[in-house]
């Protein structure tokens, strides 16, 4: 069966080589950029297969007219990958308000919306998929990417209390933890206008392995993504809500799990009630 797609961020990087895996598997994709034209390759590469849309995910209009035009493009949707993502340099202290709002309206307020927006198209064909392209960060935490750790908690929030909600109508939802990938990301990430030299010395490793990222031994590559994606969407039955993907995810996220297990026991000894 021809499955109808529609994934976001797809003008570099990990969403235009999930939809150009997706089109080369057979299925239909709404493609979808805030420049579409960065999508006419990609569209010429797999004649039919590929519907180019305009989005920015903090444009609730443009959402709304992606998912109706993706709809009827298409004819139905049987999977969402929130994708699109952007990233803000800085602490808590140094981050400001609008550039926290941006954060959090590309990482969290634009996948709610979307996966909202089709969610009655999913219950009246009885199911579908929604992936959350998570990051470790929405596990973890790091120096200097305050903004960008809390939008990724918050979508792996989302994601669990959707996948107990649409599980009834056999939507099946998940967040992707993903680890380094070999794409622009790092580049992209733009500093906050507040940066302080006080943290300079707890936020500058990081800084520079962004800068880096594309060019660091061991970093996945984005077609090695798209196979994962495609083996989990043609997997049957219930999906783990979070799932770590990319090399190097499961060892860090079960570190992370183990860390957090011994911060628990230290909080409980903590509070004891001292011996009598």
């Amino acid at each position: 069966m021809t499955r109808r797609w529609l994934v976001t961020g797809c003008s570099t990087g990990l969403g235009r080589a999930l939809a150009s895996a997706v089109a080369a598997a057979g299925d239909s994709v709404a493609a979808t950029a805030r420049r579409p034209e960065t999508l006419d390759e990609l569209v010429r590469a797999h004649p039919g297969r590929i519907v180019a849309l305009p989005l920015d995910v903090r444009d609730a209009a443009q959402c709304e007219r992606a998912v109706a035009t993706a709809v009827e493009r298409l004819g139905g949707l049987d999977v969402l990958v929130n994708n699109a993502g952007n990233g803000v340099f800085g602490t808590v202290e140094e981050v400001g308000d609008d550039e926290l709002r941006d954060q959090l309206e590309t990482l969290v307020v634009g996948p709610w919306r979307l996966a909202r927006l089709v969610l009655p198209v999913m219950r009246a064909q009885g199911g579908g998929l929604v992936l959350n392209v998570s990051s470790l960060a929405g596990g973890t935490a790091f120096p200097g990417l305050a903004a960008y750790v809390t939008g990724k908690h918050a979508l792996e929030g989302m994601t669990r209390a959707l996948a107990a909600e649409a599980a009834p109508f056999g939507i099946r939802v998940a967040a992707l933890a993903a680890s380094g990938y070999a794409t622009r990301y790092g580049a992209s990430v733009t500093d906050a206008a507040g940066r302080s030299a006080a943290y300079r010395a707890t936020t500058e490793p990081m800084r520079e392995q962004l800068r880096d990222l594309a060019d660091l031994p061991g970093m996945g590559r984005p077609a090695d993504f798209a196979r994962e994606v495609l083996r989990i969407a043609d997997t049957p039955g219930p999906l783990p809500v979070r799932i770590p993907i990319g090399p190097g995810s499961h060892e860090h996220l079960t570190a992370a799990a183990r860390a957090t297990h011994d911060e628990l026991a230290t909080a409980r000894a903590l509070l004891a009630e001292p011996a009598v």
